[in-house]
């Protein structure tokens, strides 16, 4: 099978996964790697491409190498000028959560894909998992009714990841926990609801953690580089509400850290036939009724690794022209339904879309 020419940018915590999936499935080759600093690059090439080149500057790879895509796992903030930059010079884009730290930076990138006549996807990792396949068929075939109303959120107890570096600045992350976690249960719910439209947010967000030095209880916390006398002017905990065109409305939670019993993410949907608990990437409970008896369903479920299905399904899009299950325009509601909820934070008052 003819394999893709990738150039993969950005090789920190998560450009190590993305690296590991392009070599487990066996659909591309990287050829070049790119990192700002030389020695992580060189690290991930010896370990799994040896053949491939060495890069500090995305823009020299991306105009040497003859790239089918480039794959993108940096700083949130270089996500649409870098993405921009692949998508002009003929590359297909796969880039890490999230799309980006701006509604224009976000438009910009599926502007410019559109443009280029090429396929941008951006990580939706968790539609992927078993549970997830389950109740989007599951809804898909009409049996939980109209899906109206959901909640979901992703708590942790002490869980902030790279403290004084970037993931806490906010000029770099666009954010805390609502454009870091919130990304990935937001969109699976959306995602399962059927993709509606938001029209309207409201939102509070909170940084009462900035100063507190216990020990992390969560192994997500591990991303990014700590800095101890750095910034940390993004929030700690963010919760809202979104209405959507059809009338359903979404209730979200995040916090890198708070006061909870344990770190959980979840999402819950509400049907008129049925409702879902999905509770991780392995876990779900229906909750129905049969013959006028409340009845619960817990299938067993064990899932593939989601990030590896991500770049399969992107890669598959490329050589076999199958349709994206994601597309540019999700990603500009995405960043719009975010960047909403801070504006409502700081206002006060609910933001329409």
């Amino acid at each position: 099978m003819e394999k893709l020419r990738v150039g993969s940018i950005g090789l920190g915590g998560m450009g190590r996964h993305h690296t590991r999936a392009h070599k487990n499935l066996g659909m591309s080759e990287i050829v070049a790697f790119c990192d700002i600093i030389p020695e992580r690059a060189e690290k991930m090439r010896d370990e799994y491409f040896p053949e491939a080149k060495v890069y500090t500057d995305y823009r020299e790879m991306i105009e040497k190498e003859n790239l089918d895509a480039v794959d993108i796992a940096t700083p949130n903030y270089l996500h649409s000028p870098m993405a921009v930059f692949a998508l002009e010079h003929g590359c297909h884009v796969f880039c890490e959560k999230p799309d980006a730290v701006s509604v224009e930076a976000a438009q910009k990138m599926k502007d410019a894909a559109e443009k280029a006549g090429k396929i941008l996807m951006v990580m939706r990792n968790n539609r992927y998992y078993a549970p997830s396949v389950f109740m989007k068929k599951y809804i898909a075939e009409g049996k939980a009714g109209e899906i109206y109303a959901a909640r979901c959120g992703w708590q942790r107890r002490r869980g902030i990841p790279g403290k004084g570096g970037w993931f806490t600045t906010k000029e770099q992350s666009g954010g805390g926990p609502l454009i870091d976690l919130g990304v990935h249960m937001i969109d699976l719910a959306i995602w399962a609801m059927g993709n509606p439209t938001p029209v309207a947010v409201s939102g509070c967000t909170y940084n009462k953690f900035a100063d507190d030095n216990a020990d992390s209880d969560s192994e997500n916390a591990k991303f990014g580089d700590a800095m101890s006398e750095g910034t940390f002017d993004v929030e700690d905990l963010a919760m809202g509400f979104i209405r959507f065109d059809n009338g359903a409305c979404l209730q979200i939670e995040f916090s890198w850290a708070s006061n909870v019993g344990e770190e959980k993410r979840y999402v819950e949907l509400r049907g008129t036939k049925a409702g879902f608990s999905w509770r991780s990437s392995d876990e779900i409970e229906v909750y129905g009724e049969e013959c006028g008896v409340l009845t619960d369903l817990k299938p067993q479920l064990k899932s593939l690794d989601g990030h590896e299905a991500n770049i399969a399904h992107f890669m598959d899009c490329i050589l076999n022209g199958t349709e994206p299950d994601f597309v540019p325009q999700q990603g500009v509601n995405m960043i719009k339904i975010l960047c909403a909820i801070y504006e409502s934070a700081e206002t006060g008052k609910e933001v329409l879309l």
